[in-house]
Parts: C-alpha cells; structure tokens; sequence
C-alpha cells in the first residue's frame, strides 16, 4: 500500500534525523520556547557550529522551525506533539531502569528471576 510505504519512509526519516544525543537535547530545550543557537549553545554547554549544524538537520526534516528576527534566527519546534513523543521516550526509558534495579535487587539477595 502506497499510503504506509510512505508513512514508513516519514518515520524512517524523522527518526534518523532525531538519533543524535545532542539533537534531542536541543528539543527538549525548545519545550519553554524559542531560543537562539547562541543561547542553546550555553545551555547544552556545546560550541555554536556544532549546535548550528543540528539545528539545520532537524530544521531539514521539518521538526524546527527557524524565524528571524533582525539579525537573530529564533528556533522552536514545528510541532509540539514532538514533546510528547519524547516523553514517550523517557518513560520507556524508566521502565527500563526500574526493570534493571529490580533485577540487580534479586541478584543481591540472590534470587533469580
């Protein structure tokens, strides 16, 4: 079906362009609202072409948006659904980490599961 081979094309692509560790970061930053690349660069503590070159991947895939403003560019995110998505993300994420404490607590008290 035409319809879900481009669907699957969409996600493939959105995801790849969300698989870096700091492009993820800089959306989460984005949740409070706009922000420059000068005042995203001080917050994750990474140089400005570096942030500077994620932001124009993610703003390639459409995820940012980009608005000028004079001679500052203000990123924010396309959509907000995106938050929750990563949200998402965290949760599955605990769920994990739980799953591993639980499981490091048996093996101290030498259960097994």
């Amino acid at each position: 079906n035409m319809v879900m081979t481009e669907l699957s094309r969409f996600k493939a692509d959105f995801f790849r362009a969300l698989a870096h560790p700091l492009r993820i970061r800089i959306v989460d930053e984005l949740r409070s609202g706009e922000l420059t690349v000068q005042e995203l660069g001080f917050r994750l503590g990474a140089e400005q072409s570096t942030v500077s070159r994620h932001l124009a991947v993610l703003r390639g895939r459409g995820i940012l948006n980009a608005r000028k403003e004079g001679q500052t560019v203000r990123y924010s995110a396309a959509d907000a659904t995106l938050f929750r998505l990563l949200d998402v993300a965290r949760t599955m994420f605990n769920h994990q980490l739980s799953e591993l404490q639980s499981t490091l607590a048996d093996l101290k008290h030498g259960n097994s599961r």
